[in-house]
Formats: C-alpha cells, sequence, structure tokens
C-alpha cells in the first residue's frame, strides 16, 4: 500500500522518495494495531536522526501528519525515539506540543532522570541487556555499586528510576523491557508496564507460590515505598547535556551505540526491500 502511495512516487530525490514510503508503511501498519489494542501504539523514530533535535521532530510531525490521514488521534500515539541528549531534548519540545513520546535505550539512572525531567510519556529500560553487560565487563560505577548490593544492576536500575518518577511527581510511566523469566517479573511487580515474552508469561500461568516465598505475587514497587527511597544531592541535580554525558557510565554508552546500531541497521534493510520491490507492478 506504501509503495503505490502516489505522493511518495512523485519525489524525484530517490532517498527523500524512501524515506517517504517507510514512514507510510509505519502509519500503515500502526493504524491497523491501533484498531486492534485498547491502549497506544508506539512508532519508532528513524534512529539516524538520534543526534538531531530538529531532526526527530520533523519527522514525528510528518509521522503525525500520516496517522491524522487516516484517523488516527494523537492521544492514540507514542513516538520512539532514543534517549540521546538530543533525543530528550526532542522530546521535552514534543511533550510541550502535547505530544507523546516513548524514550528508549534508557541504560543509567542519570538518562532515566534527564527523561523524566524532560516529561517523556514512556521510558523504557532493558533489564536484561545491563546483566548481560555486568556479566562480560566491570568498571561501571553504577553497575558495581549494584553488585556490591548484592542486587541486579537491571532490576536495580529499574527499581531506583521507578522511585524518582513517583517519589517527585514526574508524569512519566516506566516500562521495563528485556525481562528474561519470571524471577525479573516477581521482582519488578508495580512497575507502569512489562514487557513480557510469552514464555516467560506462560511460566507465570504455571507457577503457583506462596506469598512468603521470595518470588510471588507481592507489589515489590509503588508510589509508597518511592515515597522512601533516598536519593544524593547528585542524582538531584537538573540534568543538562554535559551533566548527562559526564554522568553516564561505559555501560550506558556502549549498550545505547549497540542499540542505535542495531536500530539502523534493520531501517537500511527495510529500505534496501522497499527499493527491490519499487515500482512495484501495478503502478
Amino acid at each position: 500500500m506504501a509503495l503505490a502511495d502516489s505522493t511518495c512516487s512523485a519525489l524525484d530525490n530517490h532517498e527523500l522518495r524512501l524515506s517517504c514510503f517507510v514512514n507510510k508503511a509505519l502509519v500503515n501498519v500502526g493504524g491497523d494495531l491501533a484498531k486492534l489494542v485498547p491502549g497506544r501504539v508506539s512508532t519508532e523514530v528513524d534512529a539516524r536522526l538520534a543526534y538531531d533535535t530538529h531532526g526527530i521532530i520533523r519527522r514525528v510531525h510528518d509521522l503525525l501528519k500520516l496517522y491524522n490521514d487516516v484517523n488516527v488521534p494523537p492521544e492514540r500515539l507514542l513516538f520512539k525515539i532514543p534517549s540521546t541528549w538530543q533525543g530528550i531534548e526532542a522530546s521535552r519540545l514534543l511533550e510541550s506540543e502535547g505530544i507523546q513520546t516513548h524514550l528508549t535505550f534508557v541504560y543509567s539512572f542519570a538518562q532515566a532522570a534527564a527523561a523524566a525531567q524532560a516529561g517523556a510519556s514512556v521510558i523504557q529500560i532493558f533489564v536484561g541487556r545491563l546483566r548481560d553487560w555486568a556479566r562480560n565487563h566491570s568498571g561501571d560505577p553504577e553497575i558495581d555499586a549494584a553488585i556490591q548490593r548484592g542486587e541486579d544492576p537491571g532490576l536495580a536500575l529499574v527499581t531506583k528510576a521507578y522511585n524518582y518518577i513517583h517519589k517527585y511527581g514526574h508524569k512519566s510511566k516506566l516500562m521495563a523491557a528485556a525481562v528474561r523469566n519470571k524471577q525479573d517479573l516477581f521482582s519488578l511487580l508495580g512497575v507502569d508496564y512489562i514487557i513480557a515474552p510469552l514464555k516467560v508469561l506462560q511460566s507465570l500461568k504455571e507457577s503457583v507460590t506462596a506469598p512468603d516465598e521470595k518470588y510471588s505475587y507481592v507489589r515489590r514497587l509503588s508510589p509508597q515505598s518511592a515515597a522512601s527511597y533516598n536519593f544524593t544531592a547528585e542524582e538531584l541535580v537538573k540534568f543538562d547535556q554535559l551533566s548527562l554525558a559526564s554522568s553516564m557510565g561505559p555501560a550506558s554508552v556502549e549498550l545505547l551505540a549497540a542499540g542505535l546500531d542495531g536500530y539502523v541497521n534493520q531501517a537500511k534493510r527495510v529500505e534496501e526491500y522497499f527499493d527491490k520491490i519499487w515500482p512495484p507492478p501495478n503502478v
């Protein structure tokens, strides 16, 4: 359907035409999903724009216009933006226009706090990816401190970010992703959103736990527990580009870069695929 779009086909510039087709395809799929789910649909913003605040904002406006054409209202939509400083700034500006943003690739408390200060609607933390990094590396102060306390670094970051958001009245919702097993789920009960793989949901269905067991259906995160959590003065700074960069340890720097590379490669693969099948025979 996207490839048959006359607005895109009319563009002379090859790259602009491909980008137009991809945006249209994303919105076609997002529009179909909006009919299937009661909540919000999150649409990824091209990761190649990760360091271009105005580029991200322009892309979101383009996508919104296309969603409007297929009758999906803005309140049903989230726009997924990488948590670089430029992405966080774009989120702040978009949220000030009433456009809901979903910041991803958050691997440090500094990113989570900066995202909350920007007013991002959803902040996504990949629990398992931090754990994987910690297994093979050391030298990240935030991760080393969690391990010294006997905590899993991914679960510790979600807990801390949740408590920060809820203690200081930020409007953001926290999403835990890359949840690997049911123990992770039990440790995060009460978090705003969880992305759980099917096999984890299946194991939950089959599990029977008594309330006194370590892993059971007891709420771990709540506004009440957040209120009693103590933060240091350094953690309560208002983040800017410099303080964010100096507060991100090697784990968040490497994982953010790896996440962006993955998304950029996927975007290129989609474009290459579209390029091969355009023009379609019936156009």
